[in-house]
C-alpha cells in the first residue's frame, strides 16, 4: 500500500533484503507477493533472509492453494558472518552482522565505479556507435592498424560518483559495525530509545539515538538517519537532538521522506 501511495513501481523490484525474522521486518511481504501475482508479475524475485522465511512464505502458499506467476529464489543467510551475498555489474550488497534477541543482519550497499561520460559537444562526424560504446568503457580507440583513432580522455567525462548506503536494523550497541562501514554516504542506524531509558534498551537488544550517532560519528560516515522508534515517543525531536548532539548531520528516518545524497 505505501508503495502504492508514493507511487513506487515494485514490479521493478529485483531483490528483498530481510534483516531478521521478527514480524515488523516481514508481515508485509504475503501482501506485496500477492499483489505482484495480481499484477501478472513473470520475472524471478530474490529473497535474502535468514533460514525459516521460505517456511513462512511456502506454508501460507500451501493453505491458500496459491501457485504465484513467478518464481521466489531463496538466498539463506548466515548469522554472524560479514559476507558478499550480490556482485552484479552495477553494485555490491555485504551483510553487516548486527546483535539482537534472534538472528539479525543489516546490509552494505556500495555503487561500483561508473562508466566514463562521453562529451556530446566534443562528438566528431564519421564515429561509429561501436566507438562511442568503447569510449564509454574508457579505453582509448584504435584503427586497424593499430594506430590512436580517439582518445579516450579527449571525449569523455570523469563517472558520476558512486554511492554507498549501510542499513543497520534493529542491534544493540556494536562497535564493530564502525569499522566495515567506513565512510559511507548514509548510514540508517536504529534509535529505539533515547539515552536516559538505556536499561531498556539493553534489555531489549536495541540502541539509543546517542549510540546511532557514536557509530556514525566513529565511521566517518556523511550521513546518518535514525529511526525504529519505541512508540513510547510522542515527539521525536528529543530523538534528534540527542543525535544529532554527537553527529550533527543526522535526520530523522520517516516514511516517504526524499533523502539527498551529498556529494
Amino acid at each position: 500500500m505505501q508503495l502504492m501511495k508514493y507511487q513506487l513501481p515494485y514490479h521493478k523490484i529485483h531483490s528483498i533484503f530481510i534483516s531478521h525474522l521478527h514480524g515488523d521486518h516481514y508481515l508485509g511481504l504475503m501482501g506485496l507477493l500477492f499483489s505482484m501475482h495480481l499484477q501478472r508479475r513473470v520475472t524471478d524475485l530474490h529473497l535474502y533472509s535468514h533460514r525459516g522465511l521460505d517456511e513462512i512464505i511456502l506454508q501460507q502458499l500451501k493453505y491458500s492453494a496459491s501457485t504465484l506467476n513467478f518464481k521466489i529464489i531463496f538466498h539463506p543467510l548466515e548469522s554472524d558472518l560479514q559476507q558478499l551475498i550480490v556482485d552484479e555489474s552495477g553494485y555490491t550488497v555485504e551483510t553487516i552482522p548486527l546483535r539482537h534477541k534472534i538472528p539479525c543482519l543489516g546490509f552494505l550497499f556500495r555503487e561500483k565505479q561508473k562508466p566514463r561520460r562521453v562529451d556530446k559537444e566534443k562528438l566528431q562526424p564519421g564515429m561509429l556507435l561501436q566507438h562511442i560504446a568503447a569510449l564509454k568503457t574508457g579505453t582509448d580507440v584504435l584503427d586497424s592498424a593499430g594506430q590512436m583513432l580517439y582518445k579516450n580522455e579527449d571525449f569523455t567525462l570523469p563517472p558520476r560518483r558512486s554511492y554507498s548506503y549501510a542499513y543497520c536494523s534493529d542491534t544493540y550497541y556494536l562497535e564493530s559495525i564502525a569499522k566495515q562501514i567506513q565512510g559511507v554516504d548514509l548510514l540508517y542506524h536504529e534509535a529505539t530509545f533515547m539515552e536516559e531509558e538505556q536499561d531498556k534498551a539493553i534489555e531489549t537488544k536495541h540502541s539509543t539515538a546517542k549510540q546511532a550517532a557514536l557509530i556514525a560519528r566513529a565511521g566517518g560516515v556523511n550521513q546518518l538517519l535514525i529511526g525504529h522508534f519505541s512508540a513510547r515517543y510522542r515527539e521525536l525531536e528529543g530523538l534528534l537532538l540527542e543525535a544529532q548532539s554527537i553527529f550533527p548531520a543526522t535526520e530523522l528516518a520517516l516514511e516517504g521522506k526524499i533523502i539527498e545524497l551529498v556529494d
